[in-house]
């Protein structure tokens, strides 16, 4: 039985086995069902989904992470992010927060003032919210793993510098989570230094 996987966006992935040129195995995704499918994942590896449903078959990575740290996150963006759409990612010391590129109540509004029956409206939101593009916005780096000390970051949008820059000095994840979630799709982030 070959290996798919169902994204986000409800699309079907295929694990495609293949060979490298000297002769070892590799594996990829795609969303073709043709060619070389494998039936099994390779021992020591794990399929990853990104924040845009991209998806990869990658080595399982060492938990750096805790899940109750990462539940932090999810708390604090329920009760400081006033409603924004977000995905969380956790890649190795990393826990990174992606918010959605488009305005979900911009494309609600659109929705509801399309000339339609409430089924059809239902079914275009679905669709429509399937296809929005999330952005990397903040993130917690652990700096300090005996005293679970994160520093934060966010996205610099400046041209030539588009990379991410230090806000605040290393502290508690729930430190940064209060103090810098409530910023995130207001004006008050770009000025967070």
């Amino acid at each position: 039985m070959p290996i798919t996987y169902t994204n986000a966006k409800e699309q079907t992935y295929f694990l495609h086995q293949g060979r490298t040129k000297t002769g070892n195995p590799t594996y990829y995704f795609s969303l073709k069902r043709d060619g070389h499918l494998a039936d099994a994942i390779p021992l020591g590896y794990e399929i990853y989904e990104n924040p845009n449903g991209q998806v990869f078959l990658r080595k399982i990575p060492p938990q750096l992470i805790t899940d109750a740290e990462r539940q932090v996150v999810v708390d604090g963006m329920s009760r400081y992010a006033s409603g924004e759409a977000y995905k969380i990612d956790v890649k190795g010391t990393v826990l990174a927060i992606y918010l959605a590129d488009q305005d979900r109540h911009a494309l609600a509004r659109f929705v509801e003032e399309y000339p339609s029956d409430t089924q059809d409206k239902e079914r275009m939101m679905q669709l429509l919210q399937r296809q929005v593009h999330y952005s990397p916005m903040l993130q917690f780096i652990l700096v300090d793993v005996q005293q679970r000390l994160f520093a934060a970051q966010r996205y610099c949008f400046r041209g030539a510098i588009d990379d991410w820059i230090n806000i605040g000095l290393p502290n508690t994840l729930a430190h940064g989570v209060k103090t810098f979630v409530k910023h995130l799709g207001k004006v008050s982030y770009f000025e967070l230094w």
